[in-house]
């Protein structure tokens, strides 16, 4: 039997990558799955080895040493700041 593989690209031009930033969290990596039980390290925060992009040690945790995808991913909406509103409410004074 052949397997298929089905890509769905979205293209809504209301949603725009650059308002959204990615933050990694607290590790999720469960070390005691091997035994059946859970405990995980107490990482909070993802902090890469290295500051380069694209390098191994980049997607290593510097903090607790587990790959960035044990640590919980967070979008954050950044707000683009603009002077319009500051310069149209000076202008009426």
């Amino acid at each position: 039997m052949k397997k298929l593989q089905l890509y769905l690209k979205r293209e809504d031009s209301s949603i725009n990558s650059a308002n959204f930033s990615v933050r990694y969290k607290e590790c999720q990596k469960n070390h005691a799955a091997r035994v059946g039980g859970y405990a995980v390290d107490g990482c909070r925060e993802y902090m890469p080895i290295s500051g380069e992009e694209g390098t191994n040690s980049a997607f290593t945790c510097a903090a607790c040493g587990c790959h960035r995808n044990f640590h919980r991913r967070q979008v954050v909406e950044t707000e683009v700041a603009s002077d319009s509103s500051s310069s149209s409410s000076s202008t009426n004074n």
